[in-house]
């Protein structure tokens, strides 16, 4: 049966804002690649992805990564950002200092904005980033950050700084900008000094916006940092301000992990689909 003339004659649909992940793979479907392209559609963005590893992944930890070749990073960066092009580009795991300087030489070329999540362990204690490119990503990644979002241990590894107040969080974020980063979001999460709150701090040097949600008694969070970096940049796509987008991303996460399901036998992912169920 052919179709109706009128909706023959429909216009095509207006295209979502695009944006795209740079990271790892996670075949366990809570962090990485995967949570990245589940937080772009639960918020209205056109998820595109180049994968820089590939993990044997559950929620026990990570069995296994095996790094991209740099010119198949390219490739794909390339196929997708001279064809489809780009609102906005998040980057997560970038295991060597080999990648980490091919994604910076790419993003230099890039108007859009870069939300920068320097991915250093997995949230079961697996490293994902060798210690011989914590230099490359201070001198060549975080420069080209438009929002960069360290958690605690992330900012001692590129920093040096241990974080144990909300003014060490200070401290950190003037650090992080430091290299280069024009704001930088620090995630509290991990600070026991936080109490009953998640805390984080938001900051361009001028501008100031502590972040705080309750704190949900709910271990299975995995993917929370991934989750987040790709909601802020999903709001950088749709066209907002960084505060604007950091909030709205911290609001997102919060209901994540409020919803988060146990999956396996260890640590379960937070919910990217909580609004819709």
């Amino acid at each position: 049966m052919s179709a109706p003339a009128h909706d023959a004659q429909r216009p095509p649909a207006a295209r979502p804002p695009l944006c795209l992940t740079v990271a790892g793979s996670d075949s366990g479907g809570g962090a990485g690649i995967q949570a990245d392209l589940k937080t772009m559609l639960a918020l209205g963005v056109h998820g595109m992805s180049v994968i820089t590893a590939v993990t044997a992944q559950n929620s026990l930890g990570v069995r296994g990564a095996w790094e991209l070749p740099a010119e198949a990073v390219t490739a794909q960066y390339r196929a997708v950002v001279d064809d489809i092009g780009v609102d906005a580009v998040k980057t997560g795991m970038l295991s060597s200092t080999p990648l980490v300087e091919t994604v910076a030489a790419l993003l230099a070329d890039t108007a859009a904005p870069v939300v920068v999540d320097p991915v250093g362990v997995s949230k079961h204690g697996d490293a994902l980033l060798a210690a011989s490119a914590l230099d490359a990503v201070r001198k060549e990644l975080l420069p080209r950050a438009t929002v960069a979002t360290p958690n605690l241990d992330e900012v001692t590894q590129l920093t040096g700084l241990v974080v144990e107040s909300e003014d060490d969080m200070r401290r950190a974020a003037d650090a992080i900008m430091g290299y280069g980063a024009r704001w930088a979001l620090v995630k509290g999460g991990h600070l026991d000094a936080g109490g009953p709150e998640a805390v984080d701090l938001l900051t361009d040097g001028a501008t100031e916006l502590w972040l705080r949600a309750p704190r949900h008694d709910n271990r299975h969070t995995h993917g929370t940092g991934c989750t987040l970096a790709s909601a802020v940049a999903a709001g950088l796509a749709r066209g907002l301000p960084v505060p604007e987008a950091v909030t709205e991303a911290k609001a997102y996460v919060t209901g994540a992990i409020a919803a988060g399901f146990a999956l396996g036998g260890g640590i379960g992912p937070v919910d990217h689909a909580w609004r819709t169920r």
